[in-house]
């Protein structure tokens, strides 16, 4: 019979799993902005000091232990700014950018309404979140906030399988801080976000003031 222990897993175990979900998430991040550029793989790899066999790879997840150095030159290839952060694993990771859009979001709630921060989902073993909760209301509103926009699509698919697995999830406000770029995005994509954002920030505001949760989720700006 088994040790309780021989089923537990190493935090080494589950560092190295955590490494290899985020190079192919990284691989696949320089691979969208690379084709953004209309940039060929012979280009990037010239750029970035590598065979373009070897930059191929990295973008499609196929070095089993990629060095932070590879990564970071085939980022810079293409123009991205790559970081390595280290958070206490017992403590919710947050974007630090996302804590003034998150104040000013709930600055705009009136009374019943409250926001509750980091809300997981309700399946064992997910570590999925919301970034926030607005309580109080007839409903609630689930909050995904987003301090820079980059891949549209790969938002509204997290919100979508967020919502699908979330059945007290409610409406849901993808709240997007203030900047030139981010109006930019949401200038060119907006109306392709109608059917699963239908409201926009001025109905959202004037309910959320009212003290009520709107009826169908929407875009905010903020």
């Amino acid at each position: 019979m088994l040790s309780p222990m021989a089923t537990r897993q190493r935090p080494g175990d589950a560092g190295a799993a955590g490494s290899r979900r985020q190079t192919g998430a990284a691989g696949s991040e320089v691979r969208e902005a690379r084709i953004g550029l209309a940039m060929s793989i012979d280009l990037a790899a010239r750029h970035a000091g590598m065979s373009p066999s070897q930059y191929a790879r990295i973008e499609r997840g196929l070095i089993r232990r990629p060095t932070c150095e590879q990564i970071w030159r085939a980022a810079a290839a293409v123009g991205l700014d790559t970081s390595l952060r280290l958070y206490p694993s017992a403590a919710p990771v947050r974007d630090r950018g996302q804590l003034p859009a998150l104040a000013r979001f709930e600055e705009l709630l009136a009374s019943p309404l409250a926001l509750r921060r980091e809300v997981g989902l309700p399946m064992p073993g997910d570590r999925r979140a919301w970034d926030g909760r607005v309580v109080g209301g007839e409903r609630p509103a689930s909050i995904e906030c987003e301090v820079r926009l980059h891949d549209v699509q790969a938002v509204t698919r997290r919100v979508e399988l967020k919502t699908r697995d979330d059945p007290g999830a409610g409406v849901v406000i993808l709240v997007v801080a203030r900047s030139a770029h981010n109006r930019r995005v949401l200038a060119e994509h907006r109306e392709a976000l109608r059917a699963q954002f239908p409201l926009d920030g001025a109905a959202i505001v004037r309910e959320l003031r009212a003290g009520r949760v709107p009826r169908a989720s929407g875009i905010l700006v903020v």
